[in-house]
């Protein structure tokens, strides 16, 4: 049956730009072209199509393929991260950074956001504010590994793409139970998506009707004990 959108599917790609891997799902891949990163989660990402959680050229792309297919495609920056705008180049004083700025390093800028160095002329920096890969073609191969229909594998999988860990879901009479680990409020991602997980829970999964977020602390001999 072919794949709708708001359907759940478990997908594997990898993306790449002028040749070069920038992101994939494959472990494995991502070493051999250098941009492994040692606290990723790898493996098959779940996604609901429709949604844009992948970018858009490969969202819309999934529409219509069968659970199972393969494929490549190129997808231009307008349906990427979008074109490179020369107005999101600014400059700044040099004296206005905590640390002395060097090009090609990504810095914070209050009421602006995050931005690369690309260059320093005497007392001024220029800060890029475009994504490193806007204005650029990029070219996806993709795998639809399987239809993803349970209720907590679709939580889960929501917990995967916007907060990057694993945690316990439960589900029982309409009420989904996230377990929280200790420390999460301390997690600046959990914290930041947590709202959009139980958003898109309760708008998207149409079993569940409640979610509840749980957090549970037990003395340190228990913990020593278990």
């Amino acid at each position: 049956m072919p794949i709708e959108k708001g359907d759940f599917i478990a997908l594997s790609y990898t993306g790449s730009v002028a040749g070069g891997i920038f992101d994939t799902t494959d472990e494995e891949v991502a070493k051999e072209a250098g941009v492994h990163s040692p606290g990723a989660l790898y493996g098959p990402v779940t996604i609901r199509v429709g949604s844009q959680h992948v970018i858009l050229g490969l969202d819309e792309a999934l529409e219509g393929k069968e659970i199972g297919s393969e494929g490549e495609i190129d997808i231009p920056a307008e349906k990427a991260f979008g074109p490179r705008e020369k107005e999101r180049i600014e400059a700044f004083a040099k004296n206005s950074f905590s640390e002395k700025p060097k090009v090609g390093v990504t810095i914070k800028v209050p009421d602006k956001g995050e931005g690369t160095v690309v260059d320093i002329i005497g007392n001024r920096v220029l800060v890029d504010f475009n994504h490193p890969l806007a204005g650029k073609e990029l070219h996806y191969w993709f795998m639809v590994e399987a239809a993803v229909t349970d209720v907590v594998e679709k939580v889960r999988g929501l917990i995967r793409l916007f907060a990057g860990r694993d945690m316990e879901v439960s589900f029982s009479d309409g009420v989904v139970t996230i377990s929280l680990p200790p420390g999460i409020n301390y997690d600046r991602r959990w914290v930041l998506w947590r709202s959009r997980v139980v958003h898109e829970a309760l708008e998207f999964i149409p079993e569940v009707t409640e979610v509840s977020l749980v957090e549970t602390f037990r003395r340190q001999e228990q913990q020593e004990e278990t």
